[in-house]
């Protein structure tokens, strides 16, 4: 145990930040989980109800990968890494839809 009051406040922060960045990275988790069930639902399904509950959940993914980030709860790779994972999982199912996607986010 510490011994003196700035070890036991950093204590008390790290135990802060760790529960802070628990929550941002079980959201990440849960919304890459939905994404993927999302586009394994268009694979097997193509219809345009389906593609847009996969950008939808796509989106929601990469704005909490990014605000992860921006917090630096994750890495800035970490994020990267993340989100080239989530659009290389749709490009396998459906090169064309990707495309478009990456054309629309590159004007943006």
């Amino acid at each position: 145990m510490a011994n003196n009051k700035s070890a036991l406040k950093r204590i008390e922060i790290a135990e802060r930040n760790r529960v802070r960045n628990k929550t941002y990275n079980s959201a990440v988790k849960t919304l890459i989980k939905k994404y993927f069930a999302a586009v394994e639902d268009y694979a097997r399904q193509p219809n345009p109800e389906a593609l847009e509950a996969v950008k939808r959940s796509m989106s929601e993914a990469y704005s909490k990968i990014d605000k992860a980030v921006k917090r630096r709860v994750l890495h800035p790779n970490n994020g990267a890494r993340k989100k080239a994972r989530l659009a290389a999982r749709l490009k396998k199912v459906s090169p064309e839809v990707n495309s478009s996607a990456e054309q629309a986010e590159a004007s943006a």
